[in-house]
């Protein structure tokens, strides 16, 4: 099970957003994005009731692992939850000698955004200084997500963000409408991003 991520590293600001730890209390406003066809086509998990909805994410381990984005008002106090990030910490892969050096060293990155929010570089935004907590405050070596190959949105942002495209495996990934679809996986390093913080203060000044 994923330990608790350090109480100093959430939550965190950009211009725009503050993405902080999900509770039982955001849910419903979570299902009620989730819920919507646009949204869900791409999500590994999408329960089709609020009851079965709040039975996944109130999983003690699938709550700690998952972040809501909120939108700031105009005096700069979070208002509308428009989205959420997993940060799954994981261990590397490595020879048993020395196992104990890969302990919790990545993490394994998702997100969605309402649509009703897309368009305005929220994501963008989102992710980026998530990962500068992933690199910073997490202290971990390398994150990695992946997506469907037609879930062109997805990847657009893995790559405007520097994340490299490490696979692109052929009719391995069964979607939900019966149709087995092409798969992809990015990957970035903490040696190929800048020094944390200033990528978000980058974003956030223009």
């Amino acid at each position: 099970m994923n330990a608790p991520h350090p109480a100093n590293a959430w939550p965190i600001r950009t211009a725009r957003l503050q993405i902080r730890p999900c509770t039982p209390t955001d849910l419903d406003a979570v299902w009620a994005y989730r819920r919507l066809p646009g949204v869900n086509r791409w999500l590994g998990r999408a329960p089709d009731t609020r009851e079965s909805f709040h039975e996944t994410y109130l999983d003690p381990e699938r709550l700690a692992t998952t972040f809501v984005i909120e939108l700031l008002d105009a005096k700069g106090e979070p208002s509308t939850v428009i989205g959420d990030v997993m940060v799954r910490i994981e261990d590397g892969y490595a020879q048993a000698e020395v196992i104990d050096q890969a302990r919790r060293t990545q993490a394994e990155l998702g997100w969605v955004l309402d649509t009703d929010h897309t368009g305005h570089g929220y994501a963008t935004e989102a992710i980026r200084a998530v990962i500068d907590v992933c690199f910073g405050a997490l202290a971990l070596r390398r994150v990695h997500a992946g997506c469907f190959a037609d879930n062109e949105p997805s990847w657009r942002l893995m790559e405007r963000i520097g994340m490299r495209r490490e696979e692109f495996s052929r009719g391995t990934a069964l979607h939900r409408s019966g149709e087995w679809m092409d798969g992809l996986n990015y990957g970035l390093l903490a040696d190929e991003w800048p020094a944390p913080g200033t990528a978000t203060a980058a974003f956030n000044a223009g």
